[in-house]
């Protein structure tokens, strides 16, 4: 429920941006849905999403708005000249670069698997103090699929080998893991328990790691 302000408070508060966030491929939806301050930068949405997600942070990002292209530039950027340009993501924010209600535009985590992410602006709504200096998660579904097993391609067939303990590469599968995988396993609260420990407005790599180690050692 969005909290009544006065009318000076709401005046200083951003509007609230709801998000749905779909991981595009799998065979059964993994999504979440989240709300976010409007005035986040996208540097911060991407930490959002990494933790939101279950990601590691561990590969480039990059967000595709329109024909452009936004990233963090310390670390991707066009190499050669007519190479399109990728514009920093901390200096653009959230209603800057998607000012409307169902607007749309793609994430893509992992060049190498390629991990494509659906975003959907569901709902601006009025400004909330409980949202505006946080993210908050409202519903979701599914675990994150491990990193490095190969994309959407990769990952459906690392199930259907778990699935099947007589399949020659079964044993090796779980070895690789190291852990049990559930497919169903999400929290709302163990998320938003996360997300609660990111810096506003600006989130370092080391304190993104240090929260994203704490989420996956987290294991009650």
């Amino acid at each position: 429920m969005i909290a009544a302000l006065d009318p000076a408070t709401a005046k200083a508060l951003p509007k609230v941006y709801q998000l749905k966030v779909v991981l595009l491929g799998t065979r059964r939806p993994i999504w979440r849905r989240l709300q976010v301050p409007g005035t986040a930068n996208l540097g911060w949405l991407h930490a959002v999403l990494q933790v939101a997600m279950g990601w590691t942070n561990s590969h480039l990002h990059q967000f595709r708005i329109g024909q452009d292209c936004y990233s963090d530039t310390r670390v991707h950027f066009a190499e050669f000249v007519g190479d399109p340009e990728i514009f920093e993501e901390r200096k653009f924010t959230l209603m800057r670069v998607a000012p409307g209600e169902k607007a749309v535009f793609g994430y893509e985590y992992d060049f190498g698997d390629s991990w494509e992410h659906e975003v959907v602006v569901e709902k601006i709504l009025p400004p909330d103090s409980s949202v505006g200096t946080v993210a908050r998660c409202l519903d979701g579904a599914r675990a994150c699929p491990p990193e490095d097993c190969g994309g959407t391609w990769g990952y459906d067939n690392l199930l259907k080998v778990l699935r099947n303990p007589k399949h020659p590469e079964h044993e090796d599968m779980k070895a690789w893991l190291g852990r049990r995988f559930d497919t169903e396993a999400f929290s709302v609260d163990k998320t938003n328990l996360w997300l609660g420990k990111l810096k506003w407005p600006k989130v370092t790599e080391a304190q993104l790691r240090k929260v994203l180690m704490a989420r996956d050692g987290d294991l009650s």
